[in-house]
């Protein structure tokens, strides 16, 4: 029977072969190795053969797995530099501490995690004691990406060094009382330590390529030296799960950044239990980045395993560790030497006769504790390893033992990840492991105690020079103090006062055009980093291509298709726009990145990422809140906003609600503008406040939402009413009366006060010339730019109140003595304007665009919601008939006018 996987001749002759004799041989000498020695061996002769084929550079397919073996060779690591009994001393105190803090903060049920930094002790102190820089020597130093679940060891490490005193580690998960320490990495909340949330897994590595990317933005747009710049990413092997974990994996080969070194702590579990349980999580992951193109270095085995390796002349012993999955691993560091000798050595001849040869003590020691991740010589030579590779980035998997040195209740069982706190006697039993000089008498009244060297002891003498000669200590966020940007020059804005006639123009193109002057301002310009997921064209920026270009670190190595048109398609090494494909969540990244680089490498950048509305927050609210935990400062833009705006693209692009999720972070600046002139202002006092001179008691650290629309329309001037700017700035502001928009109510006529935000300002106004010139009605219209920040203002003054100080909401104060209900509207969902009911004082009633969306002209969509103009009138007819002030046959009367 013919085997269906075999390559047909066919397929062999488009393969065309200059020797097809000499193609014989070589498959006839496979051949008979396969019959004389076995399979095995005839895989083992082609596998070094492709391995010398890929080292002599000849291009061939290279090999997706090795062995489950370590990459280094014991004899091929180099010597560790500095004093290793000194590091196994530091770190064993380090072990102590992160267990004791979590322990004793777990009487006030905070919880902590203890298991994934014992696993990962030594991939950490390797790194600070070797090859972390820190930021007080010349450039930026190493960006880290602290696995969250460990963040106990770095604070450790942190007390030991003598940057936290016992108070605060006393205070982990206990922050109210303003000296406690957060759970994970927050740089919000801890902002002098910490630069990078990473315990939201999947985007600590999704966040890092593009950090590293970002690094050579800069460099070759000039603007930083960031060549001295590592970036490491420590990462939990059931983290690689998350899609975006490894999203980004081709764009960090792809883009050769050998810049980047991620260390995957493969403890083979996860929360719950193994990892994978019936196969084997580091030989998947080898495939899976050597596929996408990186350096792979395995660190699996301790140097226990040397001998069973010298004595493995077969090769039994490696295919045996080829074919035992993950969770029997799990077991075997469980179980006793008996148990092992017949699960691991008993199937196999060979593996039976190398067993004999070696004591329970020597089993127990390789299945139970010897791990390539810890031992620092181990460490050492990947990290070594990493950092030399040159052309592509580099993954560390590390084979680490979760719960190691915590003892048999820990050490690989499946809860641990939920276990908080060992016994006294637990401690004692790690206390004698460790070596630790800590007395029995230190245990008061059942206390763990905190241990310590003294501050002038060896240990921290070492720990202090080793970081003193990497350039300080590690990890650590710091904003150099530099001089605001300055602002730019006021005619970029105040061109939009004047509107645009006649001319129809979408807020969204207002926007472009905005930016297009600003990008050409001498001072500030070239700080500007635009980002778009490939829809500049949707959004007009393709004349931004030629004057800006787009950035690629291999510069444009052919001819565009549309060289011969004025706005073709320029792709330049030291490009400003950054043009991610289909990438929500790659651009989110970079404008963390570009948006954090203020503190990162002390350069002030000002991103702007501008998406389709629908696929902002929806898709990536995640990372605006890490965005807003990492202190970022930028503006997102929403365009082709709203639930109606969008004809033809139906449900999936019909934005409703973007604000309700932004309204939801706290560092969002959310704002709706319905003209030109508001989207400049808005800009303009967003640049001053997070890059300028910040008012006092202002926040520097928030970035700005704006939806903008894709409804070409008639944008108007700006009026000249008092405290217009910080009406918008502030979220609301008259924009006419009804005598003052030409329309002369009857003398006592009702009155209504109409509230619009964005593209629905403009039935609002069509509405307000209906109800006047048809229904006998005079409304004012108001622009709610903001919904959101009112919103915010109100909250502070009922806190104010609260405290005993009187404050009145700018809501409030806005709409004082406003006559008549408030009928509000957006194209958003109504519980965007109903944010602010309860500090309205006029009868309230809104109008919003709820439900799933759908495909139609924007009239009929629009109609379909209730939102339209003829709707507005209906609405208000009847708010104003429920309190007495029109006759409530008009409400029918109109209803059946305008056919509702």
């Amino acid at each position: 029977m013919t085997d269906p996987n075999a390559i047909q001749p066919s397929e062999l002759d488009q393969l065309p072969d200059r020797d097809p004799e000499e193609t014989a041989e070589w498959q006839a000498s496979l051949d008979a190795v396969t019959k004389a020695a076995g399979p095995h061996r005839a895989a083992y002769l082609m596998r070094r053969t492709l391995e010398r084929a890929e080292g002599a550079g000849i291009a061939l397919p290279k090999l997706l797995e090795t062995d489950y073996v370590n990459s280094i060779p014991t004899s091929a690591e180099p010597a560790v530099p500095g004093d290793e009994a000194m590091e196994q001393r530091i770190t064993a105190w380090n072990r102590w501490n992160a267990a004791a803090m979590v322990t004793r903060g777990s009487k006030y049920g905070v919880g902590g995690h203890i298991a994934t930094f014992a696993s990962a002790a030594w991939l950490y102190e390797t790194g600070f004691n070797h090859f972390f820089k820190g930021k007080e020597a010349d450039g930026s130093g190493d960006q880290l990406y602290i696995q969250g679940h460990a963040s106990p060891g770095i604070y450790a490490r942190a007390f030991l060094d003598g940057r936290l005193n016992e108070e605060q580690l006393d205070n982990f998960r206990r922050e109210a009382g303003g000296n406690g320490l957060p759970s994970y990495p927050h740089p919000r909340r801890l902002p002098w330590l910490w630069e990078f949330p990473t315990v939201s897994m999947g985007l600590g590595p999704l966040s890092a390529i593009y950090q590293a990317r970002f690094n050579r933005y800069l460099a070759n747009r000039g603007i930083k030296d960031t060549a001295g710049s590592h970036v490491w990413a420590f990462l939990g092997d059931g983290e690689m799960d998350e899609p975006e974990s490894t999203a980004a994996l081709a764009l960090a080969a792809r883009e050769e950044l050998d810049n980047l070194t991620f260390v995957i702590n493969c403890n083979l579990q996860r929360l719950d239990g193994p990892v994978r349980a019936n196969f084997k999580i580091v030989q998947e992951l080898e495939a899976q980045f050597r596929g996408a193109g990186w350096n792979v270095v395995k660190t699996l085995w301790g140097t226990a395993w040397d001998e069973l390796f010298r004595l493995d002349t077969t090769g039994a012993l490696v295919r045996r560790l080829r074919q035992v999955p993950d969770a029997q691993i799990q077991t075997y560091q469980t179980r006793d030497a008996a148990y092992i000798r017949q699960d691991f050595f008993g199937g196999d001849p060979a593996l039976v006769e190398m067993a004999k040869l070696l004591s329970d003590d020597k089993i127990l020691e390789c299945f139970h504790l010897s791990r390539g991740g810890h031992e620092a010589r181990k460490v050492f030579a990947a990290y070594k390893a990493a950092v030399e590779h040159k052309g592509a980035p580099t993954v560390i998997l590390a084979q680490t033992v979760k719960g190691h040195t915590l003892g048999e209740g820990f050490a690989s069982k499946n809860a641990n990840h939920q276990m908080k706190k060992l016994s006294v006697d637990e401690f004692k039993n790690m206390r004698d492991l460790l070596e630790l000089p800590i007395k029995d008498s230190d245990f008061v009244d059942g206390v763990v105690p905190y241990g310590h060297p003294g501050a002038d002891s060896p240990e921290v003498r070492y720990l202090q020079e080793r970081r003193a000669a990497l350039g300080g200590p590690a990890p650590a966020r710091r904003v150099h103090p530099v001089a605001p940007l300055p602002a730019p020059a006021d005619k970029a804005f105040a061109s939009f006062d004047k509107g645009s006639g006649s001319q129809n123009v979408a807020t969204t193109m207002a926007f472009v055009r905005l930016v297009k002057d600003l990008v050409r301002d001498k001072e500030t310009g070239k700080r500007w980093v635009p980002i778009v997921p490939d829809e500049a064209r949707t959004f007009g920026m393709e004349s931004l291509f030629p004057s800006l270009g787009i950035y690629s670190p291999k510069g444009q190595t052919y001819e565009p298709v549309d060289r011969d048109q004025l706005m073709y398609y320029k792709e330049a090494q030291n490009g400003q726009i950054l043009n991610e494909g289909i990438t929500e969540a790659g651009s989110m990244a970079d404008f963390i990145a570009a948006s954090t680089s203020y503190a990162t490498h002390g350069e002030a950048m000002i991103p702007f990422y501008i998406f389709y509305s629908m696929f902002g927050w929806q898709r990536t609210a995640d990372q605006m809140w890490q965005l807003g935990d990492q202190l970022g400062r930028g503006f997102l833009v929403g365009a082709t906003a709203g639930r109606t705006t969008l004809t033809g693209e139906g449900l999936q692009h019909a934005d409703g609600h973007s604000p309700v999720i932004a309204a939801t972070n706290p560092a969002a600046l959310s704002y709706d503008p319905a003209f030109a002139y508001e989207v400049a202002t808005i800009v303009k006092d967003g640049l001053r406040r997070m890059y300028g001179e910040a008012a006092p008691g202002e926040d520097q650290n928030v970035f700005y939402y704006l939806t903008v629309y894709n409804e070409p329309l008639p944008q108007p001037a700006k009026p000249s009413v008092d405290g217009i700017d910080e009406g918008i700035v502030k979220g609301l502001y008259r924009f006419n009366t009804a005598e003052s928009a030409g329309i002369t109510p009857p003398a006592n006529a009702p009155r209504i006060q109409l509230l619009g935000s964005g593209t629905a300002i403009h039935w609002a106004l069509k509405a307000q010339r209906l109800l006047a010139e048809e229904w006998g009605v005079a409304a004012d219209v108001w622009s709610a730019t903001s919904w959101s920040e009112l919103r915010r203002d109100a909250l502070e003054a009922d806190e104010a109140l609260l405290r005993g100080e009187e404050r009145v909401p700018f809501v409030r104060q806005a709409l004082q003595g406003a006559e008549g209900p408030v009928l509000a509207v957006s194209d958003y969902m109504r519980q965007v304007p109903d944010q602010i009911a309860q500090w309205v004082e006029q009868d309230w009633s809104s109008l919003g665009a709820d439900g799933f969306g759908l495909s139609d002209t924007r009239e009929a969509a629009r109609r379909h919601f209730g939102v339209d103009a003829e709707s507005i009138v209906v609405a208000a007819l009847a708010q104003l008939a429920g309190r007495g002030e029109v006759k409530a046959a008009s409400v029918k009367e109109a209803r059946e006018k305008y056919g509702l």
